[in-house]
């Protein structure tokens, strides 16, 4: 494996490119609804116009939220983000008949790398799971901000480490190159690092789990 070699106009197009892409469905489905309404004269078309723009929509919102605290600048340097917040956005994006989110983290402010990191390990996890399942949020605080050690897990039928994940969050490829598919998980590593977290994967049956531990003088 080589060490991937981005700078940050190319990491920015990529992050740019991978939003777009999640919220270019429910979007285009609004603009089919709106399509709808304006050339059926149906009642039962046009009410399903206006299911279809409705539920489209609060997806749009939800990926919008989401990808705001996952990959945005969230304030200034050195800023906080209640973990309530979190879980608001993680259980929109979440909110899906395949899937669900057990959240056991209590509220509580933590720096914002920690909770982008969060976010992004939740969708990592969701790749685990591609026939859907369950994913389970645990944080423990430990007795200090540094100690904080992150815990989530994704259960469902055919779990599996995503392809290339491992690789890709310790900043390393085959080809030493990246492309819009694997820059979330990329990213993902990039934020941990600048948490000072080191991520691991393991499986056990049908359960993926990751770990975001403290890193130490051996893992450095």
């Amino acid at each position: 494996m080589t060490a991937v070699s981005l700078d940050a106009l190319d990491l920015a197009a990529l992050l740019c490119s991978r939003v777009c892409h999640d919220v270019i469905s429910p979007v285009g489905a609004i603009v089919n609804g709106l399509e709808v309404l304006e050339d059926e004269d149906d009642i039962s078309m046009k009410e399903f116009a206006l299911d279809l723009i409705k539920k489209s929509a609060r997806q749009a919102s939800a990926r919008l939220q989401f990808s705001r605290l996952a990959f945005g600048a969230a304030g200034s340097a050195g800023a906080e983000i209640d973990l309530g917040d979190a879980e608001q956005v993680a259980k929109g994006f979440i909110h899906d008949d395949k899937l669900s989110l057990q959240w056991n983290a209590e509220r509580r402010l933590l720096p914002k790398n920690k909770v982008k990191l969060l976010l992004n390990l939740i969708l990592v996890a969701t790749n685990a799971i591609p026939r859907g399942g369950r994913i389970t949020v645990d944080v423990d605080f430990g007795t200090s901000v540094a100690e904080t050690r992150i815990v989530v897990s994704a259960q469902g039928p055919q779990a599996r480490i995503p392809v290339n994940a491992q690789e890709l969050v310790a900043g390393r490829s085959a080809s030493g190159e990246v492309d819009a598919h694997g820059i979330q998980a990329f990213y993902t590593g990039q934020v941990a690092r600048a948490a000072g977290l080191d991520v691991d994967f393991s499986i056990d049956g049908d359960i993926v789990t990751i770990k975001a531990d403290p890193v130490t003088p051996e893992s450095a």
